[in-house]
This record gives C-alpha cells, structure tokens and sequence, in this order.
C-alpha cells in the first residue's frame, strides 16, 4: 500500500502534537481561579501556538494540492470512504477557523499577539467589544467541534490500525521511516 510521502507525515504528526496540546490548554486558560502567571502562559502558547497552526495548515494544503493523497484501499467500504473525506476537509475547516476566529477575539479585545507583534504587523480589525465576544463565541463552538472530529478521526485510525489492519493506518505512520511513499 502508497504511503504518504514524508513531508506530508511530518505536517501531519507535528499539527497533531500543537493541536492535541492547544485543546486543554485552551479550556484551562479560561477557567476561573488559574494562577496568574499558569493563565498567562497558556495564553501566550494559546495565541502563538495557533498562529504557526495557520501557517502549517497553509503549507499543508498547498503540499497536499501538489501531492496528492495515496488511495484509498479499494476494499474500503464507499461509505467510509466518504465519511474519511468529508472530516478530513471538517477538520481543514476547522483549523483555519480557529485561529482566524482567535486572532479576531484577541485583536477585536485590544489584546496582543506576540508573534505578529514582533513582525510588526498591525491589527487587521477595529477594537469592538461586541466583535470580540462574537469571535470568542464561535472560537469555542469551532475547539468543541475540532475535538469532537480529533476524536472520531483518531478512532478511526484506531479501528484500521488494531481492528481491521487494512493498511489505512499505516499510510501516516510511522512519521519517519522506510516505506513506499506515494
């Protein structure tokens, strides 16, 4: 079976680290009665960290328009088949919504984000209250459903890896590695 080739595994293995550790950081940076300087930490990895989220998923997808996918095994059930494409463009989705939605919730709140700041680029929307707290809305509903899709899409990497080995599982890993590269 075609495997992805090496650079779309590690774009792959590296989202997935950032994105597993952007999860709970940002549900603990919320909460009430966080020390101070625990909270503005997880900030600042909240921010920055979904900054370089949105420049890997960019490259992601621009390597995956000039390379595309390994097929899929044709003993894969079409039905899943079209559920596997549909989360994964889900997931796309999501992770460009989440740091635009974040960047206008910290941008619209008058707040920094450190990493552009010291490129010295300028805030891209107005101060507004309102924005800010629609933006802090829809970032959540947006984290809510990247988990919710983090989760089927790991359990059913799970499946194929442990359960029906098809080699499905094995198109992504290991991240380095021999193997047939598509």
């Amino acid at each position: 079976m075609m495997r992805y080739r090496l650079p779309a595994r590690l774009l792959h293995w590296i989202m997935a680290v950032l994105v597993l550790a952007m999860i709970p950081a940002g549900l603990v940076m919320v909460q009430q009665g966080i020390a101070r300087p625990l909270q503005d930490a997880l900030f600042l990895f909240h921010k920055n960290t979904g900054v370089l989220l949105l420049g890997l998923v960019a490259l992601r997808l621009v390597w995956r328009w000039r390379n595309p996918p390994p097929p899929l095994p044709a003993t894969l059930p079409p039905a899943q088949a079209r559920i596997a494409g549909l989360t994964h463009w889900a997931i796309y989705a999501a992770l460009i919504a989440l740091p635009v939605l974040g960047y206008i919730r910290v941008r619209a709140g008058g707040f920094p984000i450190e990493t552009l700041d010291a490129l010295g680029l300028p805030p891209l929307v107005p101060r507004s209250e309102p924005l800010a707290d629609l933006a802090k809305s829809l970032h959540a509903l947006a984290g809510f459903a990247l988990a919710g899709l983090v989760l089927m899409h790991m359990g059913a990497a799970a499946y194929h890896g442990l359960i029906r080995r098809d080699g499905i599982f094995s198109r992504m890993w290991p991240p380095f590695g021999a193997g047939r590269d598509n």
